[in-house]
């Protein structure tokens, strides 16, 4: 009996840009697209796991701030846009980085680029930021299916961010994100 496919996936095509090659989901941004994206596909049946990859910006400062030239696994995700309290959901994927190298991130659907917002979501704990985390975890629990979340910082999510900044930065981010994949997580089938 063949073992059941990890399911790659993307919130953005130019995250996926240097993944031509390989087997993967865009669900589109937001919480919403990345819902209903993955339950879609989680319903069809036959995933084994999900492994997620993409770039998110950096809210935390002081020594243990991600770099944004690293991957960073994901250990926890939070919610900083939703008014009533919610729960830290932990992936149930195999933690395969170090400590150091792990981080808890918060998900809302704001391109963060504010510092007032920044200070507001390191407050609750994060140290990175993006828009589908949270809503991939929540499916993936629902599913009873184990997750991975990989994100390689793009940017500092301060003031001087701008979405014109991170459509350029973008592609180099996923060419570093396919070093990592090729790297750390070719014996992952596909």
């Amino acid at each position: 009996m063949s073992k059941p496919a990890v399911l790659l996936v993307f919130a953005h095509r130019d995250e996926a840009s240097a993944f031509g090659d390989v087997a993967h989901l865009e669900t589109g941004v937001g919480k919403v697209n990345a819902s209903v994206s993955l339950a879609a596909a989680l319903a069809e049946g036959g995933v084994g796991g999900v492994v997620v990859l993409g770039t998110a910006g950096v809210v935390s400062d002081g020594p243990e701030r991600p770099s944004l030239d690293e991957v960073v696994q994901i250990s926890g995700a939070v919610q900083h846009d939703f008014s009533l309290p919610s729960p830290e959901l932990r992936p149930a994927g195999e933690m395969i980085l170090p400590p150091e190298r792990t981080a808890v991130i918060a998900t809302g659907d704001a391109f963060v680029k504010n510092d007032a917002q920044r200070a507001h979501i390191a407050g609750l704990g994060a140290s990175l930021v993006d828009m589908e985390a949270y809503a991939y975890a929540s499916v993936c629990e629902r599913f009873d299916v184990p997750l991975q979340l990989f994100k390689i910082p793009s940017d500092f999510a301060d003031s001087s961010t701008t979405d014109e900044e991170w459509d350029e930065i973008v592609f180099r981010k996923s060419e570093q994100l396919r070093e990592f994949w090729d790297r750390e997580l070719t014996g992952v089938p596909s």
